[in-house]
């Protein structure tokens, strides 16, 4: 079945892009709502001067002479009305108490026409001036405004309006006042977008190059260096170191992989071969009697041997296949160890010193008992291989462990991170013993089926100790 092949974005482009969108929606709602915001204060602003200019032209034609002539104020009002910075200025009316324009608003030098769009009006309509708001929006002239009316009073008593008029759309024309926002949150945009570019790139360096040390490894080659130190990023640094340990490791692992497999081959190809030529040696004659039954009896050791390596074999991988059954049942620890570490004393047939330390009172678990005797037969093996001359052996039992150490030449510190992996065997173990190297593997897994962790606990020169942990 042929895969399709699916078309991958870079991370680079991936995360910019969204991050690109993700700014522009984000900046998008947030210039509406400044826009808006910037609308509505200018045009309050803009309203409370406009009745400032109504009431300060209120208070001065309130003191002057009446008889004076209301239209030498048209000049005044409109250079008031610059301070609103619209392009088209307010209109000024000053009404009696009927709404009678009193004020003909002459254009002044300079002005056009369009400038006062109701210089025309005669009389300002009685809704206006008789409605209590101050500011009004209404239509004029077939035109939306606002209004603003001040009275005015002469020795308390009112004799006309103010009445300040100007087109709603002028009053909201804040075109300039737009101007920096919009300048600002385009150069936040293009500044953000700028910055998580260079960000990504720079952190996607590291990245690649951890990927292409991938795919080299993939294809076997373990040769490669990627420049830890020049990771200032506590995260990277740690991915980078982590991945450079690995592959250390794995070089290391692909060294021991192909001397195991050699060692593997010879221990299996040893006894296969004295087999082999014992049994010719007794079938062609060479040997009689007595010493022929001595060269069957070598021929069934070395069968034994062989056939326990094919066991360990079969038992790892039927493990590893977790083709096996765990039967646990409440069990007294106590008694239990008592009984593996006699058994065991009683198959060497040796003098040699071992300790079994239990607490006074019985400790219970719920464990597999057989098990747990296949893993504590290959604790105690080990140790008995490590021992010299005058060793000893101590097994500790403790509610939350179990304990064995012995008082051999110990581990050495190279070959320490490799004990539990599968089919490796110690240089001086490969001397003594034959064997595949899985009894260290398999009792790791065996005690991860229990419940419980294998560790090695220590080892020195005077001496190692494996634990095995219950977890719960």
């Amino acid at each position: 079945m042929s895969m399709k092949n699916k078309n991958r974005t870079t991370l680079l482009r991936y995360w910019t892009t969204r991050y690109l969108f993700t700014l522009f929606i984000g900046l998008l709602i947030l210039s509406v709502f400044s826009l808006w915001w910037i609308r509505h204060t200018t045009l309050e602003n803009r309203l409370t001067l406009m009745e400032y200019m109504a009431a300060e032209a209120a208070d001065r034609i309130a003191s002057t002479d009446r008889n004076k002539d209301y239209n030498l104020f048209n000049k005044k009002l409109d250079d008031r009305a610059k301070v609103l910075q619209m392009d088209r200025p307010p209109e000024f009316f000053i009404t009696d108490m009927n709404g009678n324009v009193l004020n003909s608003k002459p254009l002044h030098k300079g002005l056009m026409p369009k400038e006062h769009q109701f210089h025309n009006l005669q009389k300002i309509p009685s809704d206006i001036l008789e409605n209590n708001k101050t500011v009004q929006k209404l239509q004029l002239n077939d035109t939306h405004v606002y209004a603003v009316k001040k009275p005015i009073v002469y020795e308390n008593n009112q004799a006309g309006w103010v009445l300040v008029v100007q087109n709603a759309s002028e009053l909201t024309d804040v075109e300039q006042e737009y101007r920096l926002p919009i300048i600002l949150l385009i150069g936040l945009g293009l500044l953000g977008w700028i910055v998580i570019y260079l960000l990504t790139k720079k952190i996607l360096k590291p990245i690649h190059n951890v990927a292409y040390a991938a795919s080299q490894i993939r294809d076997g080659n373990y040769d490669i260096n990627l420049n830890t130190d020049e990771a200032k990023e506590k995260e990277i640094h740690e991915l980078l170191t982590s991945f450079e340990e690995m592959t250390n490791r794995l070089t290391q692992l692909e060294t021991l992989r192909a001397e195991l497999l050699a060692d593997v081959t010879h221990d299996l190809k040893t006894p296969v071969t004295s087999i082999s030529g014992l049994v010719q040696a007794v079938k062609d004659g060479i040997v009689s009697g007595n010493e022929s039954d001595e060269f069957l009896e070598i021929t069934m050791k070395e069968i034994h041997r062989l056939q326990r390596m094919i066991e360990d074999l079969l038992d790892y991988n039927s493990l590893s296949a977790g083709a096996f059954s765990i039967r646990s049942e409440e069990t007294n620890m106590n008694e239990l160890l008592r009984e593996i570490v006699h058994h065991w004393k009683i198959t060497l047939n040796e003098d040699f010193d071992i300790k079994l330390v239990v607490p006074e009172e019985n400790v219970f678990r719920e464990t597999d008992p057989l098990r747990l005797q296949q893993i504590l037969i290959n604790l105690l093996n080990n140790a008995y291989q490590a021992l010299g001359k005058d060793g000893s052996i101590t097994v500790s039992l403790s509610k939350k462990a179990i304990e064995v150490h012995d008082t051999g030449s110990g581990i050495p510190e190279a070959e320490q991170p490799y004990i539990f992996e599968r089919f490796f065997r110690g240089e001086k173990k490969k001397l003594k013993v034959r064997g595949l190297g899985l009894g260290l593997p398999f009792s790791r897994m065996l005690a991860k089926a229990l419940g419980a962790e294998l560790i090695m606990k220590s080892s020195s020169p005077k001496g190692t100790t494996f634990s095995i942990l219950w977890k719960k």
